[in-house]
């Protein structure tokens, strides 16, 4: 039985801490970065920027997409050459990309959890209502006064970023205009936000909001994943346009780059 946790755990690990994008080297973009001492989670952070071709030329303002898991060695090279590809092909609308770079990434994306297994992977979890504030009340005011930004805004990440992701749509849907989650990790704190969603949509909201995420084959995954669909259908809430895509031929560490296009096509084309 101990050998059996402990291979759980190391699983466990591998799907949280592998990342494909880890694994390439992208070409990284023109883009600024900016730092901003927080009061929220008690650290200064670097923040990356990056605007569209059409900032530049116009002035215009622009819906905003933030991302965890931002920084320059993680996942802004290339969702921000991705976002750059899809522009110039007229496929959706012009954004800002705001990545975040990490510290420490298991304590800001992770909820509390009454757990002993997540506690023992985890042990500095449970930061995820700071790090939100630090969006909410530092980061996104600061992003404000320094770009021409219209009022859509939105968030994206994957595992635990996406984790973090789904449990801001339930927990505070207000924050953003539209979500998209790649693998979530919903099976922490045993998969609370997916047995306590049906609460969480009766309070939603009235304004729309639009919410696009995917499930691998990875199994402590993929069956929360799809629970979670099936209690958006059961919920019916007529305010969250949402697609559920159960992408069975991927892995943990593929899901992103293999379904990112599509992710934010269908995402800025359904607002």
């Amino acid at each position: 039985m101990k050998a059996i946790q402990t291979n759980l755990l190391l699983t466990l690990f591998f799907l949280i801490f592998i990342s494909c994008s880890a694994q390439q080297k992208d070409p990284i973009p023109e883009h600024e970065t900016i730092k901003i001492q927080s009061k929220q989670v008690g650290e200064e952070r670097t923040i990356n920027i990056w605007t569209p071709e059409a900032y530049k030329t116009s002035q215009d303002s622009f819906m905003v997409l933030y991302m965890p898991d931002g920084g320059i060695q993680e996942d802004f090279p290339h969702i921000a050459n991705t976002l750059n590809d899809l522009i110039k092909a007229n496929k959706i609308p012009a954004v800002i990309l705001v990545g975040i770079e990490n510290t420490v990434r298991k304590r800001d994306l992770t909820g509390p959890t009454s757990i002993a297994k997540d506690k023992e992977l985890l042990p500095e979890g449970g930061g995820s209502e700071k790090f939100r504030a630090f969006i909410e009340e530092e980061l996104i005011p600061e992003i404000n006064k320094k770009y021409r930004v219209s009022n859509k805004k939105g968030i994206i990440g994957e595992s635990l970023a996406g984790l973090f992701v789904t449990e801001t749509l339930l927990l505070k849907p207000e924050l953003f205009d539209f979500y998209i989650a790649f693998d979530p990790s919903i099976w922490w704190n045993d998969a609370y936000l997916v047995k306590q969603s049906s609460q969480y949509l009766d309070k939603f909201p009235s304004s729309k909001k639009t919410f696009w995420f995917a499930g691998s084959s990875a199994t402590d995954i993929s069956g929360n994943t799809k629970n979670l669909a099936e209690k958006l259908k059961t919920t019916n809430p007529t305010n969250i346009v949402w697609k559920y895509s159960d992408e069975k031929k991927e892995k943990h560490n593929t899901i992103f780059r293999a379904t990112k296009e599509k992710a934010i096509i269908w995402t800025l084309n359904n607002l």
